[in-house]
């Protein structure tokens, strides 16, 4: 039996709330196979390093203050993590923390999964 603490849950729901929205869903997505879906970057590996904000921006559409919005959501949730690289910020999934909110998810809701 699992005990979560007011701490937890507050994690978790902020998190969750993060994933609500399709766009950052979407980049979460996408941040989880970067080689599938963006293409070879510069500066930063697109696996140890991350995702250049600029090529997110370009792949969703949107303008640059929105996706950074988007990724700041995703960052203060703890599931992605920043890193600057010249004049660029990175972004990479925090696929742990992911894995760990999804795990607690079927703890919290009795499912049974398979991992």
């Amino acid at each position: 039996m699992n005990t979560y603490s007011d701490q937890d849950f507050e994690s978790m729901a902020q998190a969750l709330s993060a994933l609500s929205h399709d766009n950052r869903l979407r980049i979460v997505h996408w941040l989880a196979k970067p080689e599938q879906h963006f293409p070879p970057q510069v500066d930063g590996d697109l696996v140890s390093d991350g995702v250049c904000v600029g090529f997110i921006t370009e792949k969703i559409g949107l303008k640059q203050p929105t996706v950074t919005n988007h990724m700041k959501v995703l960052q203060e949730a703890g599931l992605v993590k920043s890193k600057r690289i010249k004049n660029w910020v990175f972004y990479k999934l925090q696929e742990d923390r992911l894995r760990h909110l999804l795990e607690s998810v079927h703890v919290l809701t009795g499912s049974k999964h398979s991992t």
